[in-house]
């Protein structure tokens, strides 16, 4: 996990500040992934730098019952769709298959109204055997990029890394069995 200290102008600038860091990997053909909508602006540099494709992850937190703000899991839509479920918040908050099966439905909705609003018909790109790069403007828990992190891994790509303008180094942590590298451009405490 790589930490660098830096300011940010604006997300594009940061997107900037990150494409030089992954420029310096020298990364084979990478598809960069965005988590919208604060980590298109980021990516888009990135990818700009590195001449790489650009497509959205799009990821629904399923909150827990009577707490939506915890996050019971999430549905995460790709070029597969994939629902990832904390087994432990599960537990401690009785969510049931019902409550689960109703989120997820509600959630899988609203995933297909933004793709078809952010992507239209447009093929996804497929991540299997490729590095690819999971861009989003920061994170607060780590909780819903957890949960992209695993279903992106279920597509079977080469490797995934994890760039970020900004970061707590506790969601760093939560993320880091599900990433083969993070970088981090400045990482609060």
């Amino acid at each position: 996990m790589e930490r660098i200290a830096h300011k940010f102008i604006d997300r594009a600038d940061a997107g900037r500040q990150l494409a030089k860091v992954l420029a310096a990997l020298e990364l084979d053909h990478p598809l960069i992934y965005a988590l919208p909508r604060g980590g298109v602006p980021v990516a888009v540099e990135v990818a700009k730098s590195l001449h790489a494709p650009l497509d959205l992850l799009l990821v629904r937190k399923i909150g827990a019952p009577r707490n939506p703000e915890v996050a019971l899991g999430a549905i995460v839509e790709g070029s597969t769709c994939e629902i990832v479920i904390n087994e432990n918040v599960q537990r401690l908050t009785g969510a049931d298959d019902a409550f689960i099966s109703n989120a997820v439905a509600e959630q899988r909705a609203e995933l297909e109204r933004r793709q078809k609003q952010y992507l239209g018909a447009r093929p996804r790109l497929d991540p299997r055997g490729r590095t690819v790069v999971v861009i989003d403007d920061g994170l607060a828990t780590g909780a819903t990029m957890k949960a992209a992190l695993i279903g992106l891994k279920r597509t079977k790509p080469e490797r995934i890394i994890v760039a970020l303008p900004v970061a707590p180094e506790a969601a760093l942590e939560e993320i880091s069995d599900q990433a083969d590298d993070i970088i981090c451009l400045h990482m609060a405490t």
